[in-house]
């Protein structure tokens, strides 16, 4: 298991030349359990619906499948910069047609970072929480390693580590992101295939509103609230 010091041992190179010494991971887990939503509706008087709505994240990862080759470099830079053993990701995946095709595809899947999140409703520690800009996180010291988050989660998104015993993600490189930086899997794609950004730039903004761009399964009704896709011709 990770653990991120105060001064990170890599930077991301987007932002090397002026970014601030990176946040321990543990400053973003005192943000308590529940969440800011809960605490939002109980302590303000507000109505669920507003909180939800306030709760959307500051965030947007958006893959372009047209333009992902499944080379896995996201998959490797996420591994590489978690410290995850051997054989375990917060990134798989799911290969559509034949690899030496033209008409093949690569669905790389992560946790959504949800906005009606299944694992924080089932987690009976407390343990993921959902930080102020939207990002839905682990409190390491909180986590009984139940499990229950991983069978919650309708994107296999979830990772248990056997010597730490905490069901760990996704959770967007946060010390990088609010320095100014990019996640990991973003500045490793050599192919372009991941804008990220906040969802008031221009760019992601123009791309919400196009219509080109949607969430992974919204049947399941978990409204993911982070990351986000181009399909195959749109």
């Amino acid at each position: 298991m990770k653990h991120i010091e105060e001064t990170p041992k890599s930077q991301p190179p987007s932002s090397a030349s002026n970014k601030p010494a990176g946040v321990s991971r543990r400053t973003f887990l005192k943000a308590g359990a529940g969440g800011a939503l809960l605490a939002a509706v109980g302590s303000m008087g507000i109505s669920l619906t507003q909180a939800q709505e306030e709760a959307k994240s500051d965030y947007v990862v958006i893959v372009d499948l047209n333009k992902c080759t499944g080379c896995g470099a996201c998959e490797l830079a996420c591994n590489q910069r978690n410290d995850l053993p051997e054989g375990e990701s917060f990134i798989h995946r799911i290969s559509k047609g034949d690899d030496a095709s033209d008409d093949c595809w690569c669905l790389p899947v992560q946790c959504q970072h949800c906005e009606d999140a299944p694992c924080m409703k089932v987690c009976p520690a407390g343990a993921t929480y959902r930080h102020p800009s939207g990002v839905v996180l682990v409190n390491e010291k909180m986590c009984v390693g139940c499990k229950y988050c991983a069978i919650a989660c309708p994107y296999g998104a979830r990772v248990y580590n056997e010597h730490t015993g905490v069901v760990d993600k996704c959770w967007l490189c946060l010390d990088w992101v609010l320095g100014g930086g990019e996640p990991a899997c973003v500045q490793a794609c050599v192919k372009g295939a991941r804008i990220f950004g906040r969802r008031d730039d221009p760019e992601i903004a123009a791309l919400l509103a196009s219509g080109r761009v949607q969430v992974l399964h919204p049947e399941f009704g978990t409204s993911p609230g982070i990351v986000h896709y181009i399909f195959p011709g749109s």
